[in-house]
């Protein structure tokens, strides 16, 4: 038994370097599970100003490598500061939820798009029946964008607080002071 956590322990350590060369991480083990049984991530961009802005529910399906897509109009706040370089902000189920910062594109690669046309009506009933459902016309005609967020890095105890600083993607983690 100790054998495997030691396996998994190296395999997890060697994934983690490898992706952070290119400066995205896997999603956690626990981000993962949370996303897995989750039916919103609540997501905040970060403004001209450098403050992030109100976090709003949003529904979301993972690819297997555990980013994350959503669709949204292409006139969105989101949409608009994403496509100016803004990260992502993500709590995932709540707004008090698991929170992480992550890369943030519109993608126009027809492999992700379609992986939320036909996800979105398996996890969501109302786009089943019709409400809100993602589209190949949608797409095509720039009604919808879908946004892929790759995970950066966590942010343990992270608060949506709109109008306050956002953290950066390259932002190293402030180490807690041992008390003497």
């Amino acid at each position: 038994m100790k054998s495997i956590k030691l396996l998994a322990t190296i395999l997890t350590a060697l994934i983690l370097a490898a992706t952070a060369r290119v400066g995205i991480c896997a999603t956690s083990p626990g981000d993962a599970a949370e996303l897995a049984k989750s039916t919103y991530i609540y997501i905040a961009t970060v403004r001209k100003d450098g403050n992030q802005s109100k976090a709003v529910p949003v529904w979301f399906i993972t690819t297997s490598d555990n980013q994350v897509l959503i669709e949204t109009g292409p006139g969105s706040w989101k949409a608009k500061r994403i496509k100016r370089g803004s990260p992502a902000l993500v709590w995932i189920g709540s707004p008090t939820g698991p929170a992480f910062i992550g890369k943030a594109e519109i993608v126009q690669d027809k492999n992700l798009q379609d992986q939320v046309i036909e996800q979105y009506p398996k996890k969501y009933l109302l786009a089943r029946v019709g409400f809100a459902r993602p589209s190949r016309a949608k797409l095509d005609s720039g009604q919808i964008v879908v946004i892929r967020i790759s995970p950066v890095r966590d942010l343990p105890g992270f608060a949506s607080e709109p109008g306050t600083p956002a953290p950066t993607l390259d932002e190293k983690p402030k180490r807690e002071e041992k008390s003497k």
